[in-house]
């Protein structure tokens, strides 16, 4: 059964996107046959599926793909990766870096695999609260680590170019599970890694 973030829409109408994108430029007071605007709907269907692309894997699927057994428990954390998203509210985007990092028990994921599950669950209509769970409760369920631990800062343009129209403010979101939230050490440890800068940076 699918999640509510999967869920198949419920109607659909007999209108193509392309045209459903026509008639939102002439809704909005413009002319759909403009030089610069003939080819925007067609744009703007490419743009779109590119970028909610991830309803259309399995997060579950791309872990067990590089899942080993090694004997190590110490924390590995993979930080600063960029994560650019749309929010579901207003269509608009925000993007910054997320921070993951968990304490094996017995199994680990290959490096790459964490910023391409970052990139599965934000190439979705979101919200960053979601997202930041959404991450860590799926290496939670495959790898049964220890503890995953995900932190979130990010820049909503829905706040910068409308709204409250603050251009300097960002969100700051984080999911503890297992030790990290059971274990002040272990959860200071990961905030205070993921602070650090290396030289020159």
């Amino acid at each position: 059964m699918k999640s509510t973030t999967e869920r198949e829409p419920t109607s659909l109408t007999s209108a193509s996107f392309e045209d459903l994108v026509r008639e939102m430029i002439v809704r909005l007071g413009e002319d759909p046959e403009r030089e610069g605007l003939q080819r925007t709907p067609a744009r703007v269907q490419k743009a779109l599926q590119f970028l909610t692309k991830g309803y259309r894997d399995d997060p579950e699927a791309l872990l067990r793909k590089a899942l080993f057994t090694v004997n190590y428990d110490a924390m590995v954390i993979v930080k600063d990766i960029e994560m650019f998203s749309l929010c579901e509210h207003h269509m608009l985007p925000f993007f910054g870096k997320v921070h993951v990092a968990y304490i094996p028990n017995g199994k680990v994921i290959g490096l790459s695999k964490v910023p391409r599950l970052v990139e599965l669950f934000s190439r979705r209509l979101q919200i960053q609260e979601r997202l930041t769970t959404q991450i860590a409760e799926t290496i939670q369920r495959v790898i049964e680590p220890q503890g995953v631990g995900v932190v979130i800062e990010a820049r909503h343009l829905c706040m910068m170019m409308r709204g409250v129209e603050k251009q300097h403010s960002a969100a700051v979101t984080s999911s503890m599970l297992g030790s990290f939230r059971s274990e002040e050490e272990t959860r200071q440890e990961f905030l205070s890694l993921i602070r650090q800068r290396p030289n020159g940076v």
